[in-house]
Order: C-alpha cells, then structure tokens, then sequence
C-alpha cells in the first residue's frame, strides 16, 4: 500500500460530524459501587459523510500528537470489556462482535512519542483533584474509557460513582480523586419554553457551568448537535438576550454560543489553578445508510480526499484565539478518522444466533466507540498533555 508523508497526514482528513441526538437519564444522589446504569442510545439517524480537514493548534506541547500513524500492539488493550463502568452500547465484544483485532492498535505520533497509560501514575498525578469530562455521548464514551483506564488498580470499596444532575463523578477514595462527565453537548442552556418548545439560549450558560466550578482540569467538546438539520434539531427556537428566533444560520449561531462559553472561562477561571482543554470532532463513518463501518477489520492508512476545512473548526478556532485564557485545542479527528474499523455497528446490543445471520436488520452505529478501543488513545494523549 502507497505510503503517505508527514505532510499529507496532516492535510488530507476525513472528518463526519453530524451526529443524532443522544439523551441520558441521570439520577440525583445515587451511588454505586460497581456498575453504572445502562443508559439508552438512540438510533443513529443517517447523513452523508463529510470530508474535511482540521488543523492543529500547539496551545501547551510540544508534541503534535495528531500527526502519526496506528501501530500494531499486542500488548493492547490496556483493560478489556469486562470493566463494570462501560455502557451496554460499546461493549462490542460482549455483544457478539466476532474480532478483536481494532483493540489492539496504539496512536504512535510521528515526531515524539506518547507513554502507555499508567493508572497509579495518572492517579498519583490527580491526587486531590476533579476532572471533568463536558459534552456529548462521545465524551461520554471518552470518560467510560477514562474510567476504565485507572478502575482495575483501585480496590473493591475504595471506589464508587456518583450523581448529581447532568453529572456522574468517579471517585478513587484513596486518591481523593474524581473523574466526573458533564451532560452539555451544547454547553449553553437548552430549555422549555411555553408550549413545551425547547428554547438553545446562546447566551446563558450558568445552569451548566455552575457544575464546572471548582474542576482542576476540564476537557470540552461541542460541535455535532449545532449542525443538526431542522428534522433531527434538539431546539425549536433560538433566544439570545429578549429576542427570538426561529432560524440561523448554525455557524453563527454556534459562534455565538462558543463565544458564551469562552465568556464564563476568562472569566471565572484561574489558569494557574485550572487546565482547559477543547477536544476536537470525533469523526463517524456512516456513508452507504450507515453501513460504512460494519465488517471493518483493519484501519486506514491514509487518506486522499479533496482538503475542505470545517465550519466548525474555523469559528472553534476563531474564538479560542480571542480568548484570554490558554485553553489547549486536541486535535483527536485525523487520527479517529482512519478507525472505521473501531466502531460498533451492529454490535450495540447482543445477539441471538438467529439476528447474527441477519445483522442488517439492526441499526448500524458509526458514531460512537468500542471499548477498550480509540477513545483510550485519546485518553492516552489527555495523560501526557497532563504532564506538561
């Protein structure tokens, strides 16, 4: 197979970014000690794939972590999926995925090089501290991983979960650590309004921010719900200070909404007591109704679309460089956009042998991740840049 330089991997990228709506149930005050609740994933509802580029801004290393390749590793994974804090939906070999071979590649950058995850290393770094994890399902599929990273080297009864509202918190008590996810894929406000319509207010964020006070590292992503078409939208009308609307253009609404956010951040944050990280869009592969990623087996080298930069990108972009505060941009979509093979398509649930001989009649999810699987690299990088 044509190999691709260092040049091309960081131009030619393929970048999906409409993603359909993923509504979690939490409850208030609960903890346990073992599982986390199942929670319900809604069917994908299918767009076309976009091919796009994302940059990469060295905000706080010196490493450009999305500039590399996936290695072959059989030391990997580094948990399997037997760990009692993932959801239903990503335990892929659980549910009857037949291979396993996506587990086992790591993210090797091409200028420097990434150390493999040390949970006492991580844990004795974050002694004391809270990250938070704030966003989508695919954060929340990121913080599953997180969890799952550090879980096995803390003994039975010294570790729980919480929750609070759009929160869960994991907490290593000997530690006195807690990794925690924030439900705020829009990270502004999404509200009812009279007639029960849901009102994206692009300049309130307080009923969500109020859970990130006091957080020593916050990671965010928010990108995939602003770019909903009208049929699959999370809101009916847009308000920002007494006006109302019912349509706008989705960028300028997305900057407005980023730009609230990035408001709050200088703010009421401290940088000298507070890490800020923007993850990028998690890419999905869902051309061909959504069959793209079923019967993957090996990643993508490389790429060879036509360059077109995102919307997105462009205005995230835009508003991290007029902010005050250093907040570091991970770039994490170049290096998931070549794992068409890591997602778990038909394997979100488990199988009969009766449905295993007719897979195609069940929705296919190109969006979200196994796991053990490509958010753990993601968390792998999220590790290092917490050494810097």
């Amino acid at each position: 197979m044509a190999k691709c330089s260092s040049i091309c991997h960081k131009v030619l990228l393929l970048l999906l970014v409409f993603f359909t709506p993923f509504q979690l149930s939490f409850f208030h005050g609960k903890s346990s000690e073992f599982e986390l609740e199942d929670e319900a994933w809604l069917d994908e509802k299918d767009d076309e794939v976009n091919m796009v580029q994302s940059g990469h801004d060295s905000l706080g290393s010196s490493c450009e972590f999305s500039d590399g390749k996936w290695v072959y590793d059989l030391s990997y994974p580094l948990y399997d999926s037997s760990c009692p804090y993932l959801s239903t939906p990503v335990t892929c070999q659980k549910n009857g995925r037949p291979d396993s071979d996506y587990e086992k590649w790591r993210w090797k950058p091409h200028g420097c090089s990434i150390p493999r995850f040390d949970a006492l290393h991580f844990l004795g770094r974050m002694r004391r501290k809270r990250i938070m994890l704030v966003g989508d399902s695919i954060m929340r599929n990121q913080w599953e991983s997180l969890v799952c990273l550090v879980q096995e080297v803390i003994p039975t009864g010294r570790k729980t979960v919480t929750y609070d509202g759009p929160t869960m918190a994991f907490h290593a008590l000997d530690f006195e650590t807690s990794i925690e996810f924030c439900w705020a894929p829009f990270l502004v406000e999404l509200k009812k309004g009279p007639q029960n319509k849901r009102i994206l207010h692009l300049d309130l964020i307080e009923e969500n921010a109020k859970y990130w006070r006091g957080v020593d590292v916050l990671v965010y992503d928010s990108a995939h719900w602003w770019t909903h078409s009208d049929k699959w939208s999370s809101w009916d009308y847009y308000m920002e200070a007494n006006t109302v609307l019912r349509s706008m253009n989705p960028m300028v609404a997305y900057q407005k909404g980023l730009t609230t956010w990035a408001k709050w951040v200088d703010l009421n944050l401290d940088p000298h007591k507070t890490r800020v990280i923007f993850r990028s869009v998690s890419p999905r592969h869902n051309r061909q109704n959504g069959w793209k990623c079923y019967n993957q087996k090996q990643p993508l080298e490389f790429f060879s679309h036509q360059l077109h930069v995102p919307e997105q990108m462009v205005v995230l972009k835009g508003v991290l460089k007029g902010m005050r505060f250093p907040v570091y941009l991970q770039d994490i979509t170049m290096m998931s956009a070549l794992r068409k093979d890591g997602h778990p398509s038909v394997y979100t649930r488990a199988m009969d042998q009766e449905q295993k001989q007719h897979p195609r009649d069940f929705t296919s999810d190109c969006s979200h991740w196994c796991l053990p699987g490509v958010p753990d690299a993601w968390n792998e990088i999220l590790s290092a840049l917490l050494q810097v």
